[in-house]
């Protein structure tokens, strides 16, 4: 299923949400432009309105500017959140001078490092607004990309200092070798401070097509996983496969020497999420019934919540039985979105 609406519900969209900021509450993440871009992307552009005026009450006017972030103090600038409108303007300045695909083949290795900033949400909005501009280049889509840059800049958060531990043959075997960090931690800031060994994973890859290929194996295998120790922490878990896969899904429109270090980052990255929010055990699941994929993600709208929209959205790039039961899973266990 792919972005093939031309009714312009999603610009349209797009052009609503640009007004708010990407965040409420001083840190939660405004959501909204990732789900109106998955909605797009799977044929249900016809729902976008509907969701976001659900979604409504969860969104904050666009924060005010500070100073303007230029060629000459953008160092300075990187990861103060105070700085998300200075941020956006120079990327919007940015993308009117250059293509896109210039813009974000500069900026790509300098971000990628801090892409913890915002809980993962930061990449993965901007996994969501290059598939967009994949699909068809226009100027809410180029916005959208702006903006995405933007909070990612302005939230940019770096990890080191992690010990690397033994890593095993396999994606799937890696993840189940993280070790959980102690307990007793709280928010995403807290816990991620606590993350101090991860396995390695893929660290001699330096083939960009073997990267790539490391890198679906990676989403697929925390997609799987999802389905069975989803139960550790619902929401939070999501983003050990949709951060990986926004770095997936921006790979085309990066330089291919790009290729292998965003898989060592995105596997850090899931790795990190899974050590921060995993269970100590695997639960079985078995969805109650075989539905086909067009069917669950009727079954993600009709639920409504943010997260469970995502993960079947990254799940439907797979789409097979326990890919489509990590949607279920997370549908069963996430709390609707009112309205």
């Amino acid at each position: 299923m792919t972005d093939n609406d031309t009714s312009g519900r999603l610009e349209e969209a797009l052009e609503r949400l640009h007004a708010s900021g990407p965040e409420r509450d001083g840190w939660l993440t405004n959501h909204a432009p990732m789900v109106v871009e998955s909605l797009a992307a799977h044929g249900q552009a016809g729902a976008v309105h509907r969701w976001v005026d659900l979604y409504t009450d969860k969104l904050e006017d666009f924060p005010d500017r500070v100073a303007p972030v230029t060629d000459d103090n953008w160092r300075e600038a990187l990861g103060d959140p105070r700085r998300i409108a200075d941020w956006t303007d120079h990327y919007s300045r940015a993308l009117a001078e250059q293509p896109w695909r210039t813009v974000l083949a500069t900026w790509w290795p300098r971000l990628l490092p801090g892409l913890y900033g915002g809980a993962t949400h930061t990449v993965i909005r901007v996994g969501h607004a290059v598939r967009a501009l994949e699909a068809d280049e226009n100027a809410p889509r180029v916005t959208e990309l702006a903006h995405a840059l933007g909070y990612w800049a302005a939230r940019h958060q770096p990890v080191t200092g992690v010990a690397a531990l033994p890593g095993a043959p396999t994606a799937l075997t890696s993840l189940d070798a993280v070790p959980a960090i102690e307990p007793g931690h709280m928010g995403f800031r807290d816990r991620l401070a606590a993350v101090h060994r991860l396995p390695t994973w893929a660290g001699d890859v330096t083939d960009p097509d073997t990267a790539r290929a490391r890198l679906t194996e990676l989403v697929r295998a925390a997609t799987h996983r999802y389905a069975t120790h989803g139960h550790g922490e619902p929401t939070m878990l999501v983003h050990a496969a949709t951060a990986p896969n926004a770095v997936l899904r921006t790979l085309d429109a990066l330089p291919r020497d790009q290729w292998a270090p965003s898989l060592h980052a995105a596997w850090n990255a899931s790795a990190a999420v899974t050590a921060m929010y995993g269970p100590e055990e695997a639960v079985a699941y078995a969805p109650p019934a075989r539905l086909t994929p067009e069917e669950v993600l009727e079954r993600a709208l009709a639920h409504g919540d943010e997260h469970v929209i995502k993960l079947t959205d990254t799940a439907l790039d797979f789409g097979d039985d326990l890919a489509l039961a990590a949607a279920l899973r997370s549908v069963e266990m996430s709390v609707p979105l009112a309205g």
